[in-house]
């Protein structure tokens, strides 16, 4: 099975030496990595390129854009910008240039593809440093793919129509992935260093954002008022809840563009309810 991995990367030269090496340091290596600097004013490109001299694996694309911070969708544009100089693969994988692998990530990874056919997507968990232990970035259930780690069997990926290029497009493949009959497993065993927590570049103009990924996800107001709960109660923060669910307000005033068409939506919704059910009466 042939994998090819992209991690787009912004400014990441804090970071990015680790995170090579643990690709470096892998049991089995990738087919291909793509390397896209975004617009880097740091030596992220520089750093990305001495690896791709000593490992022919290795490629390195550099891309200009604004310096604008836009959560979600210039990850996944510059993420495109990868695909398209990917070679032919079995598996995708889309990683950030923040993280440092196990040396056993992909060939477990590898395992869990070709002992389940039904299998489009899978990962291992991500953990952050609090004083001198790593814990669990409790974001999100186990279950859930975190994007900066996520792999994608080929027809699963072609399937989903790739990631959307917003806030919510690491939610979204998921549910879709779902909705084309294909299953989803994180291995907790696989434990990935997070060396920048999620959300830690988010500015307050982007507060409203995840209130938009629930309405274009088709969440419905009810269900996005307890997923918005869910997350403040993780993050400790009242004022998420509130952001968020006025964000959803000011998307349905706006009438912005959905994530996903009404069948779609409708599968989503029932998936989600059934899941509240099961931790209800567990």
């Amino acid at each position: 099975m042939k994998l090819s991995i992209i991690i787009p990367a912004h400014n990441e030269q804090t970071n990015l030496k680790e995170c090579l090496d643990s690709f470096v340091a892998q049991n089995i290596r990738p087919d291909e990595l793509i390397v896209v600097d975004d617009n880097s004013s740091d030596n992220t490109f520089t750093i990305a390129s001495e690896y791709a001299k000593k490992h022919r694996w290795i490629k390195v694309l550099q891309n200009t854009s604004t310096d604008e911070h836009i959560p979600g969708k210039k990850i996944v544009d510059t993420f495109n910008i990868g695909l398209k100089h990917a070679s032919d693969y079995n598996i995708i994988g889309k990683f950030d240039a923040d993280i440092i692998l196990p040396p056993n990530y992909f060939e477990t990874m590898l395992n869990h593809f070709k002992s389940n056919w039904k299998l489009g997507m899978c990962s291992g968990l991500l953990y952050i440093k609090k004083e001198n232990n790593w814990v669990y970035e409790n974001i999100a259930d186990k279950n859930h793919i975190r994007g900066p780690i996520k792999l994608y069997l080929k027809a699963c990926f072609n399937k989903i129509d790739g990631l959307r290029p917003a806030v919510g497009w690491d939610t979204v493949d998921i549910l879709l992935a779902k909705y084309h009959n294909f299953e989803t497993f994180t291995d907790i065993s696989l434990h990935v260093k997070h060396l920048r927590p999620t959300g830690q570049s988010y500015s307050s103009m982007n507060k409203y954002v995840k209130g938009e990924a629930f309405y274009k996800m088709r969440y419905g107001f009810v269900l996005s008022k307890i997923a918005a709960f869910k997350m403040a109660w993780q993050a400790k923060n009242p004022m998420l809840y509130l952001n968020t669910i006025l964000g959803y307000v000011l998307a349905v005033m706006n009438k912005l563009p959905r994530f996903v068409t009404k069948e779609e939506g409708h599968f989503i919704r029932k998936y989600r309810w059934e899941g509240i059910k099961k931790k209800l009466f567990r």
